[in-house]
């Protein structure tokens, strides 16, 4: 290895505060299209399965609103649960997510 090569990038442990912001914008603006696709597309025989898609569509969408929270009160990126950090890697995946690996499996 060349004593000119670059070195690796260090690895992040945190979003930054604007990262976060706009991955979350994204989220909230990407749920908030799909309802507005769901209801225009509304047919009897669709009612149940969008019912579901609809539901599941919200519920993301309330997780989304609580992490802009935490993200107010400076709790975002620790875990609710042990506090430990949230690597950033699942954050930039599920920038919602109020826990860690770990954690969310024993959640299951």
């Amino acid at each position: 290895m060349s004593l000119d090569t670059p070195q690796a990038e260090t690895r992040r442990e945190r979003l930054t505060k604007h990262e976060a912001l706009e991955r979350l914008e994204h989220e909230r603006t990407s749920r908030l299209t799909q309802l507005r696709a769901i209801d225009e597309a509304r047919s009897d025989a669709e009612e149940q399965v969008m019912s579901t898609q609809k539901d599941t569509i919200k519920r993301v969408l309330a997780e989304v609103e609580a992490a802009f929270a935490r993200v107010g009160d400076g709790s975002y990126g620790n875990c609710r649960n042990c506090a430990k950090p949230i690597p950033v890697e699942r954050l930039e995946i599920l920038p919602y997510t109020p826990f860690c690996m770990p954690c969310q499996r024993d959640a299951a």
